[in-house]
């Protein structure tokens, strides 16, 4: 899984299968902001999961 861009902010997912959870590191430019952690369940989290915490976020932030 890739990073996502969105208007100058990068979003960073990582995940471990073996507990369960991950979390997506946002960055603006190269500083680093915060980290959104998440559960999934399954061999790896989906896309969808990852893109829609991503679209909180952004709507979150005015992003």
């Amino acid at each position: 899984m890739g990073a996502i861009e969105r208007n100058g902010y990068r979003f960073v997912p990582e995940f471990s299968v073996i507990n369960q959870n991950g979390a997506i590191h946002v960055y603006n430019r190269n500083d680093f902001i915060e980290e959104i952690q998440f559960q999934f369940s399954g061999g790896f989290p989906e896309m969808d999961q990852i893109e829609e915490l991503v679209d909180e976020y952004c709507e979150e932030h005015n992003i």
